[in-house]
């Protein structure tokens, strides 16, 4: 009877620790490392995003019939490459490019190996927002510099980007809120981050704590980012 009772006990009191999970005092130790991992897989990928993805979108748009240099061909094959990398889910593209991501950085799990897929996703999100930002550009501005003798060059640099400079921000921000979001994804392959500390420690061990902590993180995050982005848009607009 007293077994029953102590083993009764005992199991109460494991469930009843396993319910409450890590200490609250004991948070903080855990999310802080995972939100370095999160911001350094976002931030490594955005810089590659916005190197490869805004050049990108202005050949789309200047090879296009609005362009400085329309080309039906090139055109239509980088768009294809464009939509090639938004066509498949993140989940998907991930297993889809584990080949060339084993030949790029020699392996398929952690931060390295989810730069690879989130930087194509994230390439081609953000030469499409570049492409649709140009487009807004008035057609008169561009005919001004033509017709005043800039190189195209100067145009893209002093008209298309500068004009179109607050759509881009909103669209940078954008891009970042969902590099964020795919890192959480990332996580599946061992990549680390909130996501990865949300789905193993707060999921998958029934841990309350950290996941409330890491859900609270990335509201917060997400907007902080998407406040900042808005005020850099209406400043730029005035």
């Amino acid at each position: 009877m007293t077994g029953g009772v102590g083993g009764g006990v005992t199991g109460g009191v494991g469930a009843h620790a396993v319910a409450l999970g890590t200490p609250w005092s004991g948070v903080p130790a855990l999310v802080f490392p995972a939100l370095g991992q999160t911001a350094e897989m976002v931030g490594i990928v955005m810089c590659i995003v916005v190197c490869l993805g805004g050049p990108l979108g202005l050949l789309i748009y200047n090879t296009s019939p609005r362009g400085l240099a329309p080309h039906p061909r090139v055109n239509a094959a980088v768009s294809w490459i464009a939509n090639l990398g938004r066509s498949l889910p993140f989940l998907v593209l991930m297993a889809t490019v584990i080949p060339f991501t084993q030949l790029v950085v020699g392996t398929t799990i952690g931060i390295q190996a989810a730069l690879i897929p989130m930087s194509i996703a994230g390439t081609a999100f953000f030469a499409r927002i570049t492409e649709n930002a140009v487009r807004e550009v008035p057609p008169d501005l561009l005919d001004v510099g033509v017709a005043s003798g800039a190189s195209r060059w100067q145009i893209i640099r002093s008209i298309q980007l500068t004009e179109a400079l607050p759509g881009l921000v909103a669209g940078l921000t954008l891009n970042v809120i969902a590099m964020i979001e795919y890192s959480a994804i990332a996580g599946a392959i061992g990549a680390g981050g909130i996501g990865y500390l949300a789905v193993n420690d707060g999921y998958e061990q029934f841990d309350a704590h950290i996941m409330l902590s890491c859900i609270a993180t990335l509201i917060v995050i997400v907007q902080v980012i998407q406040f900042t982005g808005d005020r850099v848009v209406r400043s730029l607009l005035h």
